[in-house]
């Protein structure tokens, strides 16, 4: 294994090489408070889901890592490594207009998800890259298949706090995010935006 690209309390992700060509290994870490038997059938369980998932974005239109291997008893994803930028480390440094650009992109990707039935779980702009001016989304290890409004509505709500805790100072660029989700979305724009509203008043009533 090469160089650590990311430590969590799931996931250990490096930087390796697949054939000759450079690739990513998410490792799922094993938990030591779990029954062993239990742990090994999670750990298999979520990674069989996060491959489905990122195969599903990308059948849909979605940019997302290429997956070159993966052992499933193991926990282990071998993928394309995406030489680019985080979202997260751009986008302040941009001008409005290309804030606003790649926020409706953003939007657009996520509404193709949306259409087909995928929950990314965890859409933040540290789990976004952009590689030749596309967005790539990495991480669906929180995702799901579910074609509920609530879930809609709590991922792009995931999404609208991430703005506001990482990226304050420019405050339209969720408002972008919801224009290009609207122009893209097959259902309900409206149905999307009233529960993202419903949820954001349940937290402030916690």
């Amino acid at each position: 294994m090469g160089e650590v690209l990311y430590q969590g309390a799931e996931a250990k992700i490096c930087k390796s090489e697949y054939l000759g060509m450079s690739s990513v290994e998410k490792r799922r870490l094993k938990k030591s408070y779990r029954i062993s038997e239990i742990d090994s059938r999670l750990i298999s369980q979520r990674t069989r889901e996060e491959v489905k998932l990122i195969s599903l974005a990308r059948k849909c239109g979605v940019c997302a890592p290429l997956i070159y291997d993966v052992d499933v008893s193991n926990g282990v994803i071998v993928m394309e490594y995406l030489n680019g930028d985080k979202i997260k480390d751009i986008l302040d440094g941009l001008s409005e207009s290309e804030q606003e650009k790649l926020c409706f992109k953003i939007g657009q990707s996520i509404a193709r998800l949306h259409n087909n039935g995928i929950i990314h779980g965890d859409i933040t702009t540290s789990n976004m890259i952009l590689v030749d001016d596309k967005v790539h989304f990495i991480d669906f290890g929180l995702g799901c298949i579910d074609s509920e409004v609530e879930s809609m509505g709590v991922d792009l709500h995931v999404l609208m706090e991430a703005f506001e805790s990482t990226h304050s100072q420019i405050p339209k660029c969720f408002d972008y995010v919801l224009l290009g989700y609207k122009k893209e979305f097959k259902g309900s724009f409206k149905i999307v935006e009233n529960k993202i509203k419903d949820i954001v008043r349940r937290g402030r009533y916690r």
